[in-house]
């Protein structure tokens, strides 16, 4: 039995390939790999006196020669190839250690590998005869079955590593064509072609939308976010809406600002956001935007939980995510000992991505990622009544809030305070008048935001029912002047943004 090894990652190689040669194997290496081997005092043959070419083109060109792809190739089972084997003078390889140059840690034209993929992929085509392997988590369970099965791998464990192999060189490849991307001189918005890799991480989790269907939290190749960094601290299990939910609550805290803030969302929309000098005050004044909404809901807060915030977090009513920068040991000793099933979250600042994917029938709908590309500095006043700065303040915490609310979203904000919040209606005016009603009176001096233009002045109308003094809206409708007239009317500010929220 002949195994080649020629792996970039050297870790676990030295004994794994003593253990093939304590089980009689003819080990042919390459390069580093035949150094280390030789280091160790493990027995092996070099490429070289394999193929009989040494190395050349400032090591480009290795193993790739026909005494090694013809034994990594030849179908055992056809008498032909058999027959070429032994005219060539081609002793078959049955197993293959491979793997492949870091591009994605440092990622540059000589690191792109050309022969590693090529030898990985002809022993995966092959697997019907040859084991491959790409990871070294793999060389132990392999050993241990080559031990109990007399040399050879079961078919089932073949076709494993060859499907990993695939996967391996198919993510090889879709990096190396996001850094052409990258790094083109006139790089697109939306390139011609979006190549996604992507990894499991971790179990799967406890079900998907509903008890009936599966789900899981899927990673790119190569790469990590903010979720890889979490630390659950108590609580059961996440579900798959605990981490939809959870990456809303995140990211909205964090584009809040650099103040104490606090986020509560349900169902993927906003149900209590806040501002405030304490950590403390954000969490209480977020709560009371909506209590019975922020049931089962989940709660983001942008700083450390101390003890005073952990006892009033395990007064109200039920969370199902907590997630914070971190806990002290009594705050998160009281949490986990109070509320038994919260699950308890400490993470890193979360990351953006520049493309946005949402499955349709064969395919995806593609997009840059949603971010606030029109300053505050280049809002237009459209009014009689200037905002004052107060105003303006609030105004860019209702504008940022929105942008986060299923359309049609509007957003009352006062003195740093969601205090109302209308989401996902079919129109407008009723978005409006259920902000409306959540704020039950505490709007009254407020500022509102509509994640796109009011189409009439009816929904102008009914803020300003509700007390609004100042609006935020993009602008753009037919009937602008109408709407514009009635804040007149109202004696209300409104200031034009030029940029759409669009959230569904």
């Amino acid at each position: 039995m002949r195994a080649l090894l020629s792996a970039y990652d050297k870790t676990g190689l030295p004994a794994f390939a003593q253990g093939l040669v304590d089980l009689g194997w003819d080990i042919v290496s390459s390069g580093g790999t035949a150094r280390v081997l030789a280091e160790h005092g493990i027995p092996h043959h070099t490429v070289e006196e394999v193929t009989g070419s040494p190395e050349m083109l400032g090591h480009r060109v290795v193993t790739l020669h026909p005494k090694l792809h013809g034994g990594l190739l030849a179908d055992r089972s056809n008498p032909d190839h058999l027959a070429d084997l032994e005219r060539f003078g081609i002793e078959p390889i049955d197993l293959v250690a491979v793997n492949l140059y870091p591009f994605s840690s440092d990622p540059s034209i000589e690191l792109i590998d050309v022969g590693g993929p090529t030898m990985v992929r002809a022993a995966a085509k092959n697997w019907a005869h040859v084991g491959v392997l790409v990871d070294p988590a793999d060389y132990g369970p392999v050993l241990d079955e080559l031990r109990l099965g007399h040399g050879t791998l079961a078919e089932a464990t073949r076709r494993r590593l060859a499907r990993t192999a695939f996967a391996h060189t198919a993510a090889y490849d879709a990096a190396i064509v996001t850094w052409f991307d990258d790094t083109d001189p006139e790089p697109a918005v939306l390139p011609p072609t979006v190549h996604l890799a992507l990894e499991r991480a971790g179990d799967s989790l406890r079900y998907g939308e509903n008890p009936h269907q599966q789900g899981a939290r899927y990673r790119e190749v190569g790469a990590t976010s903010w979720w890889d960094g979490v630390t659950q601290h108590g609580g059961i299990a996440l579900s798959f809406l605990n981490l939809f939910d959870a990456e809303a609550a995140w990211q909205l805290v964090h584009d809040l600002g650099d103040r104490p803030a606090a986020a509560i969302i349900k169902h993927a929309n906003p149900c209590g956001a806040a501002l405030a000098t304490t950590i403390e005050a954000a969490y209480h004044l977020a709560f009371e935007c909506d209590p019975m909404s922020a049931f089962g809901g989940i709660v983001a807060l942008n700083r450390p939980v101390g003890l005073a915030l952990a006892e009033e977090l395990v007064a109200n009513p039920k969370a199902d995510v907590l997630i914070a920068p971190s806990f002290t040991d009594d705050a998160l000793e009281l949490i986990t000992r109070k509320k038994k099933n919260l699950r308890v979250l400490s993470a890193p600042p979360p990351n953006r991505d520049r493309l946005e994917l949402r499955r349709v029938g064969g395919g995806f709908l593609v997009q840059d990622a949603d971010r606030f590309d029109v300053p505050r500095s280049a809002w237009k006043v459209a009014t009689k009544a200037e905002p004052t700065e107060a105003q303006l303040d609030d105004l860019d915490v209702a504008w940022r809030i929105c942008a986060y609310v299923k359309s049609n979203a509007i957003v009352f904000v006062k003195d740093g305070v969601a205090v109302g919040i209308g989401a996902g209606q079919q129109n407008r005016l009723d978005s409006g008048r259920i902000a409306a009603e959540k704020a039950a009176g505490r709007a009254a001096g407020g500022v509102c935001a509509s994640d796109a233009f009011f189409p009439f002045r009816d929904g102008l109308d009914a803020a300003a029912a509700a007390g609004i003094t100042a609006v935020v809206q993009p602008g753009g409708s037919l009937r602008d002047d109408e709407v514009i007239a009635a804040a007149d009317e109202h004696g209300i500010a409104m200031v034009m943004t030029g940029e759409r929220h669009f959230r569904h």
